[in-house]
């Protein structure tokens, strides 16, 4: 029987998924493939005491920073964040707990937790505060950190394309943590900025199958911020 993954807003999507105290994970590297609408919808319902899987918070007034301001996060887990004045502040004086990975720990904790992968051994952060209450078992003569799998209540992810199965196709750098953290949550919403029917879609270009995709937000306006704007001087000819 065909399903209807098709949701008018953000916030209908996730309409009886969102809960407090759970796990969410959310998709983007810096501002870059971040699920703005759905973040905005998080903010709206006034959920709290959230633990959110993600490289980085957002900056202060966009992204996952958003969230921040509204004190709804209790727990980060990440890898940077350097571009957040009020997540460094809420950490510092104690309102926000923080695990931080090193960034390719981070991606392989998600992946693994996609693939049923319970932990797995790595040379990153061996001697570090990193290994701090972890195993660390030797392997060839060299040691290594035993990292668990991470999975989550929720992921919301933001992708190029859907068809109305939810395969999902990425574009450029806006892939970065998205394809991984579909993967790894009970419930996977994306919003995407282009829906075309089932089959329009090549196969050897879907980056998510849509069997991980419970639920597709077709975005009407797709503003994209730039964390960072740097150019050069243009040199005369």
């Amino acid at each position: 029987m065909a399903v209807n993954k098709i949701y008018p807003d953000a916030v209908a999507a996730l309409a009886g998924v969102l809960r407090d105290g759970m796990t969410i994970m959310s998709g983007g590297f810096g501002l870059c493939g971040i699920p703005t609408a759905l973040i905005e919808a998080i903010r709206q319902s006034g959920v709290k005491d959230l633990t959110v899987v993600s490289n980085n918070a957002g900056i202060d007034d966009a992204g996952l920073g958003l969230l921040l301001q509204t004190r709804q996060i209790r727990k980060m887990i990440s890898s940077y964040v350097g571009e957040n004045a009020t997540f460094a502040r809420q950490y510092l004086a104690g309102e926000l707990e923080i695990e931080f990975n090193p960034q390719g720990t981070l991606a392989e904790r998600i992946r693994a937790g996609g693939a049923g992968i319970p932990a797995f051994f790595t040379r990153t952060g061996v001697g570090t505060q990193i290994a701090e209450g972890k195993e660390v078992r030797g392997f060839g003569g060299q040691d290594y950190v035993m990292e668990t799998g991470l999975r989550a209540d929720l992921a919301i992810v933001h992708a190029w394309k859907s068809d109305t199965e939810g395969n999902l196709v990425y574009r450029k750098t806006a892939r970065n943590f998205n394809p991984v953290m579909a993967t790894a949550a009970e419930v996977t919403v994306a919003e995407v900025e282009i829906v075309v029917d089932a089959g329009e879609i090549d196969p050897d270009h879907i980056i998510t199958p849509g069997i991980f995709v419970k639920r597709i937000v077709p975005l009407v306006n797709v503003h994209k911020r730039i964390e960072q704007r740097t150019v050069r001087k243009r040199v005369a000819a």
